[in-house]
């Protein structure tokens, strides 16, 4: 697991953020239609710089707290989206995605989740992977669906964002399902 990693899907690569990637995760944070189903309100230039900042710090740290990757289309270096896995817990870990609007609907945000989860069960030894996704947010919903996560609950008032409270459903896949998928 040395700096800097890069994971392989069948149609991404996921690889660690620079801070010449300024304008693309700009585009993606800073997009309404985007963040209105994450976690956080839109962003501008300069919390786009601090966040890349942050990041890119963070995944220098020993030991690595969090794996956040750019997520590309392969052949392409532009970020497309990103993904993530912070560690949480005794080799547990939470999962989180996007990716930009104009991408939709190719199935980036699938083959993203798959390869970063692979890389947490396989590389990174985890037992347990979450994701927490508001309850609107049926294209979300479907990506862990399809990658054989379990619905376990609903967390209620879990985020503040767009100037209210959410709630988030709760899902979960565990190692061994994992492998036997």
């Amino acid at each position: 697991m040395t700096y800097p990693i890069r994971i392989v899907g069948d149609q991404v690569v996921l690889r660690e953020f620079t801070l010449e990637d300024v304008d693309d995760v700009l585009a993606i944070i800073g997009d309404d239609t985007i963040t209105t189903w994450l976690s956080f309100d839109s962003r501008d230039r300069a919390q786009a710089v601090a966040m890349l900042e942050g990041t890119i710090e963070r995944a220098q740290q020993e030991p690595r707290s969090e794996f956040y990757f750019g997520v590309t289309k392969r052949g392409d270096d532009s970020v497309i989206g990103f993904a993530r896995i912070g560690l949480s817990g005794v080799q547990a870990g939470k999962l989180g995605y996007a990716i930009a609007a104009k991408e939709w609907g190719r199935g980036y945000a699938t083959d993203a989740a798959r390869a970063l989860i692979a890389y947490g069960f396989k590389e990174l030894g985890l037992h347990r992977i979450t994701a927490a996704i508001g309850p609107d947010n049926a294209a979300s919903i479907a990506v862990v669906q399809q990658l054989g996560f379990t619905r376990e609950g609903v967390l209620r008032d879990h985020v503040f964002t767009n100037g209210a409270w959410r709630d988030s459903v709760l899902y979960s896949v565990l190692a061994p399902e994992w492998g036997a998928a």
